[in-house]
């Protein structure tokens, strides 16, 4: 059996209306599967129309935080496969039933992904679409594997992110016994991020790979404000803030940078154009805080 999880946040009405809508009209068949949708202390109740699914309910997660809904999902359901969407994806029909060929076929595989094409309010500026990658979205033609936990091209996202049960469940025990020192992912306004990959990432903790497969397709629906370059500045320094801790979390030594890499960068913002300037300050400055914060909390590797 499969558990779809929705974790969801002051949503906008109309694209959890397409995202539940695309869950319903999922070939898989709805004994195959349940839905838990979970509320993280949105200002009004989310009340999404379930009852065309007898395996589908609504739940309040009271502490604010995607990962700690997300663990909530990981509690509350019983599926082998844990298949984890954001209130602003809009499933293809079969998603649910290719997921769960991959579970089947793919047995090496602990944790995958699919394709997540983009679907914009507006048309986004010319200039944005460097860093569209920094929302989610990706589109390839093979499906690409590894075991190393943080390799960028095999990496799963949070879109459409599917798990099997005895991942997850590492997962969680991290978070039970207090291995994970910060709490990644988004927690209200905040822009952190990458407890998605930590999540995929439990794979490799017990053996098994990580991949993208190119069957499975999402459309990733985005409102005008995400592409403006305020936004894309806050992103893309909580990115580079999370991904630190991260790699400190899971052992990977964070190189000194020399004087002359310092120097390099300073040359390279001045020569970019704005945003791109803006942008990348922002990347330097997000992985700097994060060193500042591991330093003086002790927990560098």
């Amino acid at each position: 059996m499969l558990s779809v999880i929705v974790c969801t946040h002051n949503p906008r009405e109309a694209y959890l209306r397409q995202c539940i809508d695309a869950l319903r009209d999922q070939t898989l068949a709805l004994c195959e599967w349940e839905l838990l949708v979970i509320d993280n202390c949105s200002e009004d109740p989310v009340l999404p129309d379930l009852t065309w699914h007898a395996r589908a309910k609504t739940i309040c997660e009271q502490t604010l935080g995607l990962t700690r809904a997300r663990l909530r999902g990981i509690r509350e359901t019983r599926g082998e496969l844990l298949v984890f969407v954001d209130d602003d994806n809009v499933l293809d029909p079969d998603f649910l039933e290719i997921a769960a060929r991959i579970l089947r076929e793919k047995p090496f595989l602990g944790s995958w992904s699919g394709q997540c094409r983009p679907k914009f309010e507006q048309p986004p500026p010319d200039w944005s679409r460097r860093y569209w990658g920094n929302l989610a979205i990706r589109e390839f033609e093979k499906d690409v594997w590894s075991n190393l936990p943080r390799l960028a091209a095999t990496m799963p996202c949070g879109a459409g992110l599917c798990i099997r049960r005895n991942a997850a469940e590492r997962y969680l025990w991290l978070h039970e016994t207090g291995a994970r020192a910060f709490q990644l992912g988004r927690t209200g306004t905040s822009l952190l991020s990458c407890e998605d990959n930590d999540l995929a990432a439990c794979a490799c903790d017990i053996g098994l790979g990580v991949g993208l497969i190119a069957a499975l397709k999402l459309t990733h629906l985005i409102p005008t404000e995400r592409m403006t370059a305020d936004y894309l500045a806050r992103l893309t320094e909580g990115i580079y803030y999370s991904s630190t801790l991260l790699d400190n979390q899971r052992g990977i030594p964070l190189l000194e940078r020399s004087s002359i890499a310092r120097a390099v960068d300073v040359l390279r913002m001045a020569r970019l154009g704005q945003p791109h300037r803006r942008i990348l300050n922002a990347a330097v400055r997000g992985r700097e805080r994060a060193i500042q914060r591991l330093s003086s909390a002790r927990l560098l590797q």
